[in-house]
């Protein structure tokens, strides 16, 4: 947007008139331009605070024209030495830091290798290790999200940091559970950074909220304990590192994909994890798990599951969850050969 110019039309005539008579008179500049007395003095002003205009001699009452040219090197010449001052300090600033962050390096690369696993108990230190992590982020990025569909406010958060690294032309990969194809603020974030270059997949359980970087440096939440956020584990041993990134990559190849359109019209997907999420549900049932167990692992409200395995004992026909593990070992023990799923023999379908 082009910047308004340092003085208006008028301004300009009653400068092109003081010229023309050889000094600025309100009444005379008044009359000339059909103007009222406000006019002219906010005009004055104007030509004042740009010094085209100045006193004759000691008398400050007269106001004459100065000469444009002389004024402009008046005002340009501060400003093109403190440019000058301001290009040296950049300088400056350029090779100290340079040489300081060589010296962080060498010695940050030390700590890693002598501290390749450290424990962080403090929220907000492990937020700045993943910042900086993020910063330094030149290839890909790996996270594992368990759980349900997570916040709006986290979510917005995390479109604009993960659509700066996908400017940078950083791989993204995300995994979420089936569960978090039900909420409106997940599917509204997979569809944006995914039209921008993002994947994102589902997959039945997940295990533990892991974040790996560059298949260099990763990050491991500790246990939750209460309301607070959690500290992290900061892991950068290659061989741990490797292993959480074989882990990811064996999830990723048997989750769904999650696409833009799928985002679009969630019913679909849905459905298509639903019979996967009810046949988890028979199977931690057959194990005798517990609710809260079972909601845990497969990232959803307790109520919610609730829900599930009373359809499923419905369906089942068992009174109590006694009985439905029982009614379950046994359609396990006479399942076919040929591989269908549990929930197949149970002629389970998909979820409404």
């Amino acid at each position: 947007m082009d910047e308004p110019p340092l003085l208006d039309e008028f301004a300009v005539d009653a400068y092109r008139a003081a010229v023309r008579a050889g000094v600025f008179s309100d009444e005379a500049i008044s009359e000339e331009l059909g103007a009222g007395p406000a006019r002219v003095a906010e005009a004055r002003k104007a030509l004042e605070e740009l010094r085209l205009l100045g006193p004759l001699g000691d008398d400050e009452r007269i106001r004459i024209p100065l000469d444009p040219e002389i004024v402009e090197a008046e005002l340009i010449s501060p400003l093109e030495m403190a440019i000058v001052e301001r290009r040296r300090r950049i300088v400056r600033i350029h090779e100290q830091l340079r040489s300081l962050g060589q010296l962080y390096r060498s010695t940050e690369q030390l700590r890693y290798e002598e501290n390749s696993i450290r424990v962080l108990d403090d929220a907000a230190e492990v937020r700045r290790e993943i910042e900086l992590a993020r910063h330094r982020c030149v290839r890909e990025r790996m996270s594992l999200q368990p759980g349900g569909g997570r916040s709006a406010e986290l979510l917005q958060q995390d479109l604009a940091q993960t659509r700066e690294l996908l400017r940078r032309g950083v791989r993204i990969r995300t995994l979420y559970q089936h569960t978090a194809r039900a909420s409106l603020a997940t599917r509204a974030y997979v569809k944006r950074i995914c039209e921008e270059g993002g994947e994102v997949r589902t997959a039945e359980e997940l295990t533990e909220r892991i974040i790996i970087y560059d298949r260099r440096i990763a990050f491991v939440p500790k246990e939750r304990n209460g309301r607070e956020a959690p500290g992290a584990a900061v892991v950068t041993d290659p061989t741990l590192v490797a292993y959480l990134c074989r882990s990811f990559e064996a999830t990723w190849q048997v989750a769904q994909p999650f696409s833009p359109a799928e985002a679009e019209s969630a019913p679909a997907g849905e459905r298509q994890s639903g019979t996967e999420l009810r046949d988890s549900i028979l199977r931690l049932m057959a194990m005798g798990l517990k609710d809260e167990v079972i909601a845990r692992r497969l990232g959803m409200a307790t109520r919610t599951c609730r829900r599930y395995i009373s359809a499923l004992m419905d369906e089942l026909g068992a009174t109590s969850r006694f009985q439905a593990g029982l009614m379950l070992g046994r359609r396990e023990a006479t399942a076919k050969p040929d591989g269908d799923t549990l929930a197949e023999g149970l002629g389970v379908g998909p979820c409404d």
